[in-house]
């Protein structure tokens, strides 16, 4: 799915670059937080912790349920999952590299010997 154009995993990799809403997924990722707890824990004023708390829910990272006077938002793991699959070809691309730099240097090094020298 495509976002003005972009695909959404783009779009959720924008989102999460900027670190006050990465810290903020990585609260929720431990379960429901309020607003207010949101504010305690990252030491923010509420008008800053709602203003990510909206982009975050636009960008569907987390959803808000209310209970009573609270909204509680936790985290939703499909955007992410999205992000990790479209970056799945990468990951595979450099082990595939990574495992073919592995595999010249064990050709083409020379052995270490592990024993110390001999004092003459």
């Amino acid at each position: 799915m495509y976002v003005g154009g972009v695909p959404d995993s783009l779009a959720v990799l924008d989102v999460i670059a900027e670190p006050t809403r990465r810290r903020i997924l990585d609260v929720v990722r431990e379960g429901e937080r309020s607003v207010g707890e949101l504010v305690d824990e990252l030491g923010m004023h509420q008008p800053g912790v709602s203003r990510h708390l909206r982009v975050l829910r636009d960008a569907g990272l987390v959803e808000v349920r209310r209970d009573a006077q609270r909204r509680l938002y936790r985290l939703r793991p499909e955007p992410l999952m999205a992000l990790d699959a479209w970056l799945e070809p990468y990951r595979a691309e450099w082990a595939a590299r990574l495992d073919s730099l592995e595999a010249h240097l064990a050709r083409t090094a020379t052995p270490i010997d592990p024993r110390p020298e001999e004092p003459t």
